[in-house]
């Protein structure tokens, strides 16, 4: 009897993924390297006390959260290239307002500006990449491709510290980095080649449903109570560090062992992934991160302040992956923009709300009670996925 051909495993770091994987690398690079350092810029640049911080910096969220829904049915609609071309050069061309701005109210229009081309880039860019992953792979490439977010978010706060110190503490060499960073993106866009289709403008009947994967709501709630956490903690933790414990220099350290903890999620997770195993994921993220959190505010020290980092990263390195693929799962293919830009805005969302949270809450009552709302509102997103997200996935899920 012939033996059965197996089918060949397709290809997961073809040069398009890569190239993408890459963009998306340095767009989220070029922002990270910077906002944990924005509150100690507003603070001995413009005097700004710990409230205004809070809402000078959610309007770039607010700006995110608002154009995500429409760059979703624009990137279902048009080339998704040249959109990704137009949105990458806005978010370049912006970071000049920093180095342009000479007062606080200046630099609040420009970073609230900024957070419309990111917000657009951020959803066409991960559809790009679904578009170019072979689809026996896509859930194990989406994981890895959400890690390419992550590691920019640890390595670009690494560098800006070390750069602060060398240029003793003059803010203005990392506004030219990140301009420097995002425009190398720009330079990579134009070498992707997308998969040739006719798009057109979708002549439907236009429905909330094209703006917003309304079958992931479950889901997108429950996602911005882990996202309300990690924007206080991720916000405030320079500042904190220096303030209350002390910790001049330790900010690198912390996101250095947050990315540790990443790294190490990835690598013991794409094989879940890989399996579909994204419920499985998802858990594993949320329990490991509460404690994460829990360490954070309740041990008020160096031993809280580096080891709640890599537990933090550990359990966010399983859990974001396994959202995405979520709501990717939950979208027909011609809703893989809305889908992206769905998850997007509810971790914006999440993100804005802790920011503005976390100023408010630690001006009145100090950095404690921030951090034990963050824990509490992770709590109330963990009980809220076992009570519902979780049965509405794997009853929904279409792949």
């Amino acid at each position: 009897m012939p033996r059965e051909k197996t089918r060949p495993v397709e290809k997961l770091w073809n040069s398009n993924y890569i190239k993408i994987w890459t963009v998306n690398f340095l767009l989220h690079f070029a922002f990270t390297l910077i906002v944990p350092l924005l509150p100690l810029y507003l603070s001995e640049t413009f005097g700004a006390n710990k409230e205004t911080i809070g809402l000078c910096l959610a309007g770039y969220t607010v700006m995110a959260i608002l154009i995500r829904p429409f760059s979703g049915y624009v990137t279902d609609s048009f080339p998704r290239k040249t959109v990704l071309l137009i949105c990458n050069f806005l978010f370049f061309a912006l970071f000049g307002g920093y180095l342009l701005a000479g007062s606080l109210t200046m630099f609040t229009i420009f970073r609230t500006l900024h957070g419309l081309p990111f917000g657009a880039s951020t959803v066409v860019a991960s559809t790009v990449a679904i578009d170019v992953l072979p689809s026996s792979r896509r859930t194990e490439g989406m994981g890895y491709y959400g890690l390419a977010n992550n590691l920019a978010t640890v390595i670009g706060p690494i560098l800006a510290i070390w750069f602060l110190q060398m240029f003793n503490g003059n803010f203005q060499p990392l506004f030219w980095l990140s301009f420097a960073v995002s425009f190398c993106g720009i330079l990579l866009d134009l070498s992707i080649k997308t998969p040739k289709k006719d798009f057109v403008p979708n002549k439907k009947v236009i429905s909330l449903d094209r703006f917003f994967l309304l079958k992931g709501w479950r889901e997108a709630i429950t996602l911005l109570c882990f996202a309300f956490s990690y924007g206080i903690v991720s916000t405030y933790v320079a500042i904190y560090g220096k303030e209350k414990l002390g910790i001049t220099s330790g900010t690198g350290l912390f996101f250095s062992f947050l990315a540790v903890g990443l790294i190490l999620s990835r690598l013991t997770g794409s094989k879940a992934l890989r399996e579909n195993k994204v419920s499985r994921n998802a858990t594993m993220g949320m329990l490991v991160s509460v404690f994460g959190y829990l360490l954070f505010a309740a041990v008020p020290s160096p031993l809280g302040y580096y080891g709640s980092a890599f537990i933090i990263g550990l359990g966010n390195g399983h859990m974001y992956p396994a959202f995405l693929n979520m709501f990717i799962n939950l979208a027909r293919n011609d809703q893989r923009g809305t889908a992206n830009s769905s998850i997007l805005t509810a971790w914006d969302a999440g993100v804005g709300l802790g920011v503005l949270s976390g100023g408010l809450l630690s001006e009145h009552y100090g950095y404690s009670s921030a951090f034990w709302c963050a824990l509490a509102i992770n709590v109330a997103g963990i009980i809220l996925y076992f009570a519902v997200t979780r049965a509405h996935f794997e009853k929904n899920k279409l792949r």
